[in-house]
């Protein structure tokens, strides 16, 4: 009798230390809500949009976005040509059409270095219209889910919201775990009137997409300001990035890949490689073709075994002479085309800062030629070289990871100096990027985008039942914080996840810190006025 008794106590001593501990971590669940729910519901919504960005954007830019399909596209650099003659600046940004019924993208810059992207018929030249650099519906989209419009620290709120949004769901799970009980809740008990139904409810939808919300709050820590950014540069620093290899081989200048567009994460810190200058350009000898002269030269010289019919022997001679007079005759007007680019930038100078390509460039036609001829996605950008030494660079980032392409092409000699792809990216990098992608919903299509649709509506769902259930469970006038365990040795293991998850992501660590001395100040007051009373 003496033993059972003894036994238990055990019991009771142990189920009285677990409620303690489940109320610890109850408070900090709380905090965390109240810390970051505003935060997480306004990513969440916007989230949900920013998945079906691309048809959002054809949709209201569709006068922009939308073209009747034709024949035959024009030459690049005449699109180009048109753009600048309506609005003139230079180009610093070239997007071909992703689909056939896709208008060309153009950006421009301006002496005041004001930037706008112009739309164009590709198989009409004919201009639909402009709107500002990042100005379409869905880059404002990106911006309100980045809080970028808050300003320039909105990226450690990001930062602190997903390390909060780590610790609730970890202390979630524990909150619905069945201590000692038959089953889980997996069903929702009472009615909308009752805090019963909406407890339930929270609990149900935590469970169902609480390991989703922790991959996006995970997945999203790369865009973060303080910890992003240092693994990044960590990733970079020791091969598991950027490769190596790839830096080495070549000669690399101080312009960066992302200095001309938005790289994927792991190629934030790559930088470009240089353009060799002709050795008549670097002793200073004979002037070379002027800019895009040497497009059309180049372009009938080596291109033209492309067009090449198949005759007769007897027809031979006179054939020949009929395509080197055709040939002649396109030089002739390609050269005319670029002529036209080539002085509304001389008028134009180096607008906005953005250095030109150098004397004797192969020019944008040729260019993209040699992009297309790598099989490079359609859709890819094309950045012009920025000074003599600068190289032509195409990158596109599509849903599909294995079809990432970064080229760089020497501006003069179009050879080929980088060709990446998201095989030769580091383990880690390729980690985070699959990570990333599919946190965009894009690796696995349609599948990833209702996925991440539904966790979108399970997190609106979560904030708003986390709501009620606060607002019918807190005291008149009180804030309704969970009461803290009277031993403080219970807090011990909620105090190793806490320090654990700010070792691993310092911005939110130091949140914590001050979390607790607000924590540790509320109780010294709550104490105080109670003794006072």
């Amino acid at each position: 009798m003496h033993a059972m008794t003894d036994g238990s106590g055990v019991a009771e001593a142990r189920q009285g230390s677990r409620w303690r501990f489940y109320r610890a971590v109850w408070r900090w669940h709380f905090y965390a809500g109240l810390l970051v729910l505003p935060f997480i519901i306004w990513l969440a919504v916007t989230g949900a949009a920013f998945l079906y960005q691309g048809a959002i954007d054809r949709s209201v830019h569709h006068d922009l976005k939308v073209v009747p399909v034709g024949d035959t596209r024009m030459p690049a650099q005449q699109l180009v040509a048109a753009a600048q003659q309506r609005y003139g600046g230079s180009l610093f940004v070239y997007i071909t059409p992703k689909r056939a019924d896709a208008s060309a993208e153009i950006g421009l810059v301006d002496a005041h270095g004001a930037r706008r992207v112009v739309y164009v018929d590709p198989y009409r030249a004919r201009v639909l219209g402009a709107l500002p650099e990042h100005g379409t519906l869905s880059w404002t989209i990106r911006r309100l889910h980045s809080l970028a419009l808050v300003g320039p620290y909105a990226r450690g709120l990001i930062e602190m919201a997903g390390g909060w949004a780590i610790v609730l769901v970890l202390t979630g799970v524990y909150l619905w775990w069945p201590r000692g009980r038959r089953g889980v809740v997996i069903s929702v008990r009472g009615k909308p009137k009752q805090r019963l139904f909406w407890r339930d409810l929270h609990a149900v939808t935590g469970a169902g997409g609480g390991a989703i919300l922790l991959f996006l709050a995970l997945t999203g820590m790369p865009w973060s300001w303080l910890w992003g950014a240092q693994v990044n540069r960590w990733a970079n620093g020791h091969d598991f990035g950027y490769p190596a290899g790839l830096r080495v081989q070549q000669p690399m200048s101080q312009q960066r890949l992302a200095d001309s567009g938005e790289p994927a994460w792991s190629l934030r810190q790559a930088r470009l490689p240089e353009s060799v200058l002709p050795a008549r350009l670097a002793e200073g000898g004979d002037e070379p073709l002027h800019g895009e002269h040497a497009n059309g030269l180049q372009l009938g010289n080596e291109y033209s075994g492309h067009t090449a019919r198949t005759v007769a022997p007897g027809h031979a001679d006179h054939e020949e002479h009929e395509e080197h007079e055709e040939h002649i005759a396109q030089s002739e007007q390609s050269a005319q085309h670029a002529h036209s680019a080539d002085s509304a930038h001389a008028a134009n100078g180096d607008a906005g800062g953005v250095a030109g390509p150098g004397r004797g460039a192969i020019g944008l036609d040729a260019a993209i030629a040699r992009f297309d001829a790598r099989g490079i996605l359609p859709g890819y950008s094309v950045a012009p070289p920025r000074g003599a030494t600068g190289v032509y660079t195409a990158t596109v980032y599509p849903a599909d990871l294995q079809r990432q392409r970064v080229i760089h092409l020497d501006q003069y000699s179009g050879t080929v100096l980088l060709d990446m792809r998201y095989r030769d990216y580091g383990p880690l990098a390729k980690l985070l990027e699959w990570g990333i992608n599919v946190h965009l919903g894009q690796q696995y299509g349609t599948a990833n985008q209702l996925i991440l649709l539904f966790a979108c509506l399970a997190i609106v769902l979560l904030c708003v039942s986390a709501a009620v259930m606060w607002w019918k469970r807190r005291p008149s006038g009180g804030l309704g914080v969970p009461p803290l365990p009277a031993d403080p040795r219970t807090l011990r293991g909620l105090l190793v996840l806490l320090v654990l998850c700010g070792l691993i992501f310092p911005l939110v660590g130091l949140s914590f810190v001050l979390m607790w001395v607000l924590d540790r100040y509320w109780m010294q007051r709550t104490q105080a006025d109670a003794a006072a009373g």
